[in-house]
């Protein structure tokens, strides 16, 4: 099944993230269940939980509606591609995770010459290969059915709370304004995380 979404918000979230790549394509995927399941968020308030920081979250908080200032779209510095929906009316949920091996061999000939990309030592040859494995990749991830893409589970976390206004406190270091729930103790003083660290790795 091709992506529902309709073309004209895929080349906006492209012009928004700024190139089109598999993980953008992912991220497309997985905000359409979001999308199809839950709604947008300005119809239906949800909440996103990205255990990755590749590409396809600009997709999730392009498409969704969920946004890190807004407080509903959070990161988990986790390394997973995976992605977790809420909508906040009633709880209900759900954790999409990529299926391993989804994307067939081509992935892991994509990822060698990726790597040899990064280094510096891809030959012209590889280059003109590496893009075509890559358009190749996107048509795939933009064409399979949802259910071969990913796993679709319960959530395995609640829901997070909402965002919370707190108060803004100043460090004794830098005398600059750090919210309370990121702020440290040393010495009887209230500390920034930087100032913390610095101070920290004197003693």
């Amino acid at each position: 099944m091709t992506c529902t979404i309709d073309s004209k918000k895929i080349d906006d979230c492209i012009e928004f993230h700024g190139h089109v790549c598999p993980g953008l394509s992912i991220g497309i995927r997985a905000a359409e269940y979001c999308l199809q399941a839950f709604g947008h968020n300005s119809d239906e308030p949800v909440c996103a939980v990205c255990e990755t920081d590749m590409c396809g979250v600009d997709a999730i908080q392009f498409l969704t509606g969920c946004t890190f200032g807004k407080g509903n779209l959070m990161h988990r510095d986790w390394g997973k591609t995976a992605f977790t929906f809420y909508r906040q009316r009633d709880g209900k949920g759900a954790r999409l995770t990529m299926i391993p091996g989804a994307l067939g061999k081509t992935h892991e000939r994509a990822a060698e010459l990726m790597k040899k990309s990064v280094d510096g030592s891809l030959t012209a040859e590889e280059k003109t290969e590496l893009a075509g494995l890559r358009v190749a990749q996107q048509t795939k991830l933009m064409e399979m059915p949802l259910e071969e893409l990913f796993e679709i589970n319960e959530p395995q976390t609640p829901m997070p709370r909402g965002a919370r206004i707190l108060e803004t406190l100043t460090c004794a270091e830098c005398g600059e304004g750090v919210m309370e729930s990121r702020s440290r103790r040393m010495g009887g003083q209230t500390l920034c995380i930087p100032c913390f660290e610095g101070m920290d790795q004197k003693r």
